[in-house]
C-alpha cells in the first residue's frame, strides 16, 4: 500500500479544524446557545461525513478503490472516537463554545 500520510493527517484533523468550526457556526446561526455534548458530537460527525463525498469523487480503479477503503476506515475510526468522547480537540472545543456564549 502506498504512503497516504496526507490523508492520515487530514482525517486526524478533520474534526478539529473543519467539523467543529462548522458545528459551532451551525448552532450559532440557529440560535441554539447550549447544545448537549451528545448533540455537539453528532453535529461534528455530521460534518465529518461530508468527507465521504470527496472520497466518492476519486476515479473508479483498483488503486483508487484501495485508497478509498483505507480512507473510509480512517474516517470511521475518527468518527467513533468523536462519538465516544475520545477526541480531545472536539471535547475542548465544546467546552470553549458553551463557556463563552
Amino acid at each position: 500500500m502506498p504512503d497516504f500520510f496526507e490523508i492520515e493527517r487530514l482525517v486526524e484533523d478533520l474534526a478539529k479544524i473543519y467539523s467543529t468550526a462548522c458545528a459551532t457556526s451551525w448552532y450559532k446561526v440557529n440560535n441554539i446557545p447550549i447544545p448537549t455534548v451528545a448533540e455537539f458530537r453528532n453535529k461534528v460527525i455530521e460534518f465529518m461525513k461530508h468527507f465521504e463525498y470527496t472520497l466518492s469523487t476519486f476515479p473508479q480503479n483498483n488503486e483508487s478503490e484501495k485508497f478509498k477503503a483505507y480512507a473510509w476506515n480512517l474516517l470511521n475510526k475518527e468518527i467513533e472516537r468523536v462519538q465516544n468522547g475520545e477526541n480531545k480537540e472536539v471535547e475542548k472545543r465544546y467546552k470553549y463554545f458553551i463557556e463563552y456564549i
